[in-house]
C-alpha cells in the first residue's frame, strides 16, 4: 500500500486571486518540490513525473528544492538531463536550491542544472512576461543567503510577487512583509505516519495550502521522497496553481 500511494501523487489543484495586475487573464503554475533525482528516483520515475507535469500544460514550473538526492553522480550518469529538458512551459521553469543540493554539492548541482533548461535562482528575482515577479531564494544551509527583505527591495510592490523558499521556516515573516505567494518543500510531511505530527509541530504549516493574513502558501509534501519507497499516512503531491 505504502509503495503504491508514494507512486501516484496527488495533483492539488489551487486557485489564487490576488489584487495585483497581470498582462494576461490567468497564470498556469506546476509547483513541486522534494524530487530527489538519483538512485531512488531514476530515469523512469523521472519520466513519468515530467508527463505529469506536462499534462496540464503550465505556463511556468518552478521547483521548490531538493531536485537533487545525495550525489550529482547518478544524475550525470544517466542523463536526467534528458528529462528535465523535456519539461514544457513557455515562460520557463526554475528551481531554488534545497539542503540535498549542498549535501550533493551545490557547486556541481549548479553546473549541471546549467546545461539544462531548467533556470535556479539563488537569491535572485526573475519577472515572466505576464508581470509575476519570483524571488528564488538560496537554501538556508548557505548561513550567508540575503533576507527576504533585501531580496523583496529588488522588486515592484505594485506587481504579483512569489517566493520560492525550500524550507518553509519564517511563514509568518513573509506574511508580514507582504509576498503575496510563497511555495515552499522539505518537510515531505514527515513521510511515514506518525511521523507526520513531528512535522506538524515542527512548521507553522507543514503541508498544503492555507491563506495567511495577506500571503497565500503552499507547501508541498513532495513528488517523490528521500529514503525508503514508500509512504503511509501521507500523500507524495503536485501543484497546479491559478493565478487569477
Amino acid at each position: 500500500y505504502g509503495y503504491i500511494n508514494y507512486r501516484n501523487p496527488k495533483v492539488e489543484k489551487v486557485d489564487i486571486a490576488i489584487d495585483k495586475p497581470l498582462t494576461c487573464d490567468s497564470l498556469k503554475i506546476v509547483a513541486v518540490s522534494d524530487v530527489h533525482l538519483g538512485l531512488g528516483t531514476g530515469k523512469s520515475m523521472a519520466k513519468k513525473y515530467v508527463e505529469m507535469i506536462n499534462a496540464q500544460s503550465p505556463d511556468v514550473v518552478l521547483i521548490a528544492g531538493d531536485l537533487i538526492d545525495n550525489s550529482i553522480a547518478p544524475v550525470e550518469a544517466n542523463h536526467l538531463e534528458e528529462e528535465l529538458n523535456a519539461i514544457k512551459a513557455p515562460m520557463g521553469v526554475y528551481l531554488v536550491p534545497g539542503n540535498h543540493e549542498y549535501i550533493s554539492g551545490i557547486d556541481a548541482c549548479a553546473e549541471f542544472i546549467a546545461d539544462t533548461k531548467v533556470r535556479m535562482l539563488r537569491d535572485s528575482i526573475v519577472t515572466l512576461p505576464g508581470g509575476l515577479q519570483i524571488i528564488g531564494r538560496d537554501d538556508m544551509s548557505n548561513r550567508n543567503r540575503k533576507p527576504l527583505e533585501e531580496l523583496m527591495e529588488g522588486t515592484d510592490s505594485t506587481r504579483p510577487l512569489i517566493v520560492l523558499d525550500h524550507q518553509p521556516y519564517d511563514l509568518a515573516g513573509a506574511d508580514s512583509l507582504g509576498v503575496d505567494i510563497q511555495i515552499s518543500g522539505h518537510t515531505h510531511r514527515g513521510q511515514i505516519w506518525p511521523l507526520n505530527w513531528l512535522t506538524d509541530c515542527i512548521f507553522e504549516q507543514s503541508h498544503g495550502y492555507r491563506k495567511w493574513a495577506h500571503s497565500h502558501i503552499y507547501v508541498s509534501s513532495g513528488l517523490s521522497l528521500w529514503g525508503p519507497p514508500f509512504r503511509i499516512g501521507t500523500h507524495s503531491d503536485m501543484a497546479v496553481i491559478e493565478v487569477l
